[in-house]
């Protein structure tokens, strides 16, 4: 899950395929950079909704435009085509709550850890990377939620990781995620309390080169979120597979300022287009359905 991580740098998912190749070819030190997908998804044209775009602060009304501050790649929530544009299910998502507030959502790219900093100071009216919305960052700046995010491991096809009993296994994780800071320490401590070796996490910068450090074999398995998972999983091409379920689910949720009215803005316009069935569209448009949730709420973390 996306609580704190540093910058990433364009990543390697989408010449996965690529790489596997050249891996099993007997390149292991092979390197492979790409933007992204050739394509995204056929969006989903929301209209405007005169009662929920009336709660907008007049500021983005006046603009008609809505500050976005975004890291990238986080392949499927938000990366790059291969010209270069900004697509992914949050971005899909976000361009119909743009709809429905009769705004135009403006995508600007930041380090991941100094989104809501900005938020804070105004620079964005909203963050939208895949934040988990916790009750530490509630303190800081208010949640829209939009989805449920657990965590899922992944393996070689055929490689027996139980991701409750990994002791000894090298496990691959992007910095500063909870997976790096919270759930692998976690599990590896346990494993060392109990006198067996401890995991032997290996970080990295970006997701894809987690993915591409996996699909090489020079580690055992990957822990990431659970949408980020099942399109790496997806995308390998039968190379890679879960390792044990999703667990420890929370929700996803848009930063905004502390007491904004931008808050009931955004809820509104994601409930309505729960309720209209766009929003379980755009879900399946990306493969992530099994995320959704019924009701949109602010500051909705569970822990």
């Amino acid at each position: 899950m996306r609580f704190l991580r540093s910058s990433r740098p364009v990543g390697v998912l989408a010449a996965l395929l690529a790489v596997l190749v050249l891996a099993l070819a007997g390149c292991s030190n092979s390197e492979s950079e790409s933007s992204g997908p050739e394509s995204s998804t056929t969006a989903v044209e929301a209209t405007e909704v005169p009662e929920i775009a009336a709660l907008l602060p007049e500021k983005i009304k006046n603009s008609g435009q809505l500050i976005v501050g975004v890291n990238v790649p986080y392949q499927p929530n938000e990366f790059k085509d291969s010209s270069g544009k900004i697509i992914g299910f949050d971005v899909d998502l976000m361009n119909a709550i743009g709809g429905v507030l009769g705004v135009t959502p403006v995508y600007k790219e930041s380090e991941f850890d100094k989104i809501i900093p900005a938020v804070q100071q105004g620079t964005y009216d909203v963050g939208m990377s895949s934040f988990t919305d916790s009750k530490e960052r509630e303190q800081q700046v208010d949640f829209v939620t939009y989805y449920s995010a657990g965590i899922q491991w992944a393996q070689r096809k055929g490689g027996g990781i139980d991701p409750n009993n990994a002791c000894g296994k090298r496990v691959a994780v992007q910095s500063t995620t909870v997976e790096d800071t919270d759930e692998i320490p976690a599990k590896s401590k346990a494993c060392t309390d109990a006198g067996k070796p401890a995991i032997e996490k290996t970080k990295f910068d970006s997701q894809d080169e987690a993915v591409n450090a996996l699909v090489l074999g020079k580690v055992d398995a990957m822990s990431a979120d659970s949408p980020v998972t099942a399109y790496a999983i997806k995308r390998s091409d039968g190379a890679l597979e879960p390792a044990g379920g999703v667990f420890e689910s929370a929700p996803y949720g848009y930063p905004i300022a502390k007491g904004s009215p931008l808050g009931k803005a955004l809820q509104q316009a994601v409930q309505h287009l729960i309720d209209n069935g766009q929003y379980k569209q755009i879900a399946e448009n990306w493969g992530v359905q099994a995320g959704t949730i019924p009701n949109s709420v602010i500051n909705g973390a569970v822990s």
